[in-house]
């Protein structure tokens, strides 16, 4: 019987660095798993501009099971992922990137554990690399604490996009069609029960230097509570009503100091303040709003995730 097809998608933007080193140690793993499993490798690169497609198109030489999916610009590591995906033919898929911070030794044991018959194979970090500053972990923290309390669907700490999917959660995530995606969020909305976690260290980058900034990673945190969630339509509402309450706290003490203490006001701090206040909440309600309008004027449009083509080995 010929044996079952673990497809591995990789995503890459400027890795030029990692690429030679990261096939080395996944061809150490394709090796220890021969007898049971077969591999494919989708490498989707996503719009890198350095050396990183020619380097996979190299390997191709080395490695004839690489297929590469070459974005036409860089959509993002979302996306990236999603064409991954797409042209991913194995009975079951990995997703990692391609910093070797995913440490490909792992994979032995995703497959071991879905071989076992779990049909979801979960990591977690246990460690973060040094490249992390106290400032991103920090900021981590209050990330993961609002999107706990923000969404409505529950995206664990420290749970990166590194995991294995039987192909049956690979055709319903699928069938999701929405464009503005947190993929690591998808997994929890279609739902899971029966499930392997494994714990990592995360390595030192072995080239080059992370792709998340602050600007970034910001960008996602919204993303990621917004996709998932009208919670913040309510917290507007819940603003608008505590500054109306506050508002009529504060103008009934100025009149009883007026009517009963004498205590004559200029007026104008009293005037600015309350400007001030209510021109603060007015803007971050209208700013949670154009959020969602923006969201639905992208989605509207139908257009396609992306562009690019497929670069496939006929040697």
């Amino acid at each position: 019987m010929k044996p079952k097809l673990v497809s591995i998608v990789i995503s890459l933007y400027n890795e030029e660095g990692n690429v030679h080193k990261l096939f080395e140690e996944l061809y150490q793993v394709e090796s220890a798993l021969k007898s049971k499993v077969d591999f494919e490798y989708v490498c989707v690169n996503d719009g890198s501009d350095d050396h990183t497609l020619a380097n996979l198109q190299a390997l191709m030489g080395r490695y004839p099971n690489i297929k590469i999916y070459n974005l036409y610009r860089n959509f993002g590591h979302e996306i990236a992922m999603s064409a991954g995906m797409d042209h991913a033919s194995g009975d079951c898929v990995i997703f990692m990137d391609g910093d070797l911070q995913h440490p490909p030794a792992l994979i032995e044991e995703m497959v071991d554990a879905w071989l076992a018959g779990n049909p979801v194979v979960l990591t977690r970090k246990i460690t973060h690399g040094s490249d992390k500053t106290p400032l991103y972990k920090f900021l981590s923290k209050i990330y993961y604490f609002m999107l706990d309390k923000l969404s409505d669907i529950k995206i664990p700490k420290d749970f990166p996009d590194f995991r294995l999917l039987d192909r049956k959660h690979i055709e319903m995530i699928k069938t999701i069609s929405e464009n503005d995606r947190m993929f690591r969020g998808l997994l929890n909305f279609v739902g899971y029960s029966d499930f392997k976690l494994l714990e990592f260290e995360v390595p030192d980058r072995f080239s080059g230097k992370t792709k998340y900034n602050f600007k970034r990673s910001f960008g996602l945190a919204i993303d990621s509570i917004m996709q998932f969630s009208t919670k913040p339509l309510r917290l507007a509402t819940y603003l608008g009503v505590l500054s109306v309450f506050a508002s009529g706290i504060f103008g009934f003490y100025t009149l009883i100091q007026y009517l009963f203490f004498n205590v004559e006001r200029t007026g104008y701090a009293t005037t600015l303040i309350v400007i001030l206040f209510m021109g603060s909440i007015q803007l971050i309600i209208l700013g949670i709003i154009g959020e969602y309008i923006g969201k639905i004027h992208l989605e509207v449009k139908k257009r396609p995730l992306y562009f690019g083509e497929l670069i496939e080995n006929h040697s």
